[in-house]
């Protein structure tokens, strides 16, 4: 019997959910970062096992929203609670009591009336007294289908949450290929990566005001044989006081920026990679419409 289903991975900003993905699929398909919002799309990620398949969808963190970028990605995370065969409701082992935020995932949970397993990160940072009293709190508060608590760094619990998850599938085809690991497409890992070493590499009020796009990619091939992606984007942000922090002295900063995404970049591709980047201001692009459809869940 072959089981296969859709899951979305919904928590706070900054509860390791990319973290949980990448370690699930073991490959990196969310880009990481110590900033909330870091993830603005439902990003799909593929588990393949013997007897099932398990289709993974990263949420953006629900947060208090600023704009109408952060109303969008709250959007895209509760929307995609009603598309899935099951929810992982992540949240992390830093206190003994239900946090107001996830006192909200909770009723947004109520009203999905899906299967939900809670799944509690960074159980290292508690004392296992208050873990009890913690997920004893959760169970009084929803009729979770497990509890398992994990480390999403290192492992810890993921093999036990995969077997949680694989008693509740339901019998179904596979529906990608056993090679897939993520339905991204090239396109966006490329803007993803480079928007990663932004957020790595900048202080905290310039990271959220960028997104990036990616106007050409081209493999050719070099004089001496050797394959070469040609791949041109642009960093957009909000203020030109950011531009030249992205920039940087003497360009200095962009060419780091470039020079970490590069590396990775060709680790993905698995061939040298020509990147070119610019930066350019696009004022209140946070409240335009149609930058914005580029995060909403897709149909």
């Amino acid at each position: 019997m072959f089981k296969s289903g859709f899951g979305a991975i919904i928590g706070r900003t900054n509860v390791g959910k990319s973290t949980l993905l990448n370690c699930l699929v073991r490959e990196k398909v969310a880009i990481t970062t110590n900033k909330p919002q870091t993830t603005r799309t439902a990003i799909r990620a593929i588990v393949n096992n013997e007897n099932s398949q398990i289709i993974f969808i990263d949420t953006p963190g629900i947060h208090k929203p600023q704009n109408k970028l952060g109303e969008t990605l709250n959007e895209t995370a509760f929307q995609t609670l009603i598309e899935v065969d099951f929810i992982l409701f992540l949240t992390e082992a830093s206190s003994e009591k239900i946090g107001k935020g996830d006192s909200i995932i909770l009723e947004k949970l109520k009203e999905a009336k899906k299967k939900v397993i809670l799944v509690i990160n960074k159980i290292d940072l508690i004392k296992k007294t208050d873990l009890l009293e913690l997920i004893d709190n959760y169970k009084n508060a929803y009729p979770f289908e497990a509890v398992v608590p994990i480390s999403a760094t290192n492992g810890k619990g993921t093999k036990d949450l995969i077997k949680e998850i694989e008693k509740i599938l339901p019998e179904g085809p596979a529906y990608y290929d056993k090679e897939e690991y993520t339905d991204q497409t090239m396109r966006q890992l490329v803007e993803e990566t480079i928007r990663e070493k932004v957020l790595k590499l900048l202080q905290d009020e310039v990271p959220h005001g960028i997104y990036v796009e990616t106007e050409k990619m081209k493999k050719r091939e070099t004089k001496e044989k050797e394959e070469i992606y040609d791949i041109e984007s642009t960093i957009y942000c909000i203020r030109k006081s950011h531009k030249g922090i992205i920039i940087g002295k003497e360009g200095n900063m962009l060419k780091k920026i470039g020079t970490y995404a590069r590396q990775d970049l060709e680790k993905m591709l698995g061939t040298k990679v020509n990147l070119q980047l610019w930066v350019k201001v696009k004022e209140n692009w946070q409240d335009d419409e149609s930058i914005l459809k580029r995060f909403k869940l897709e149909q």
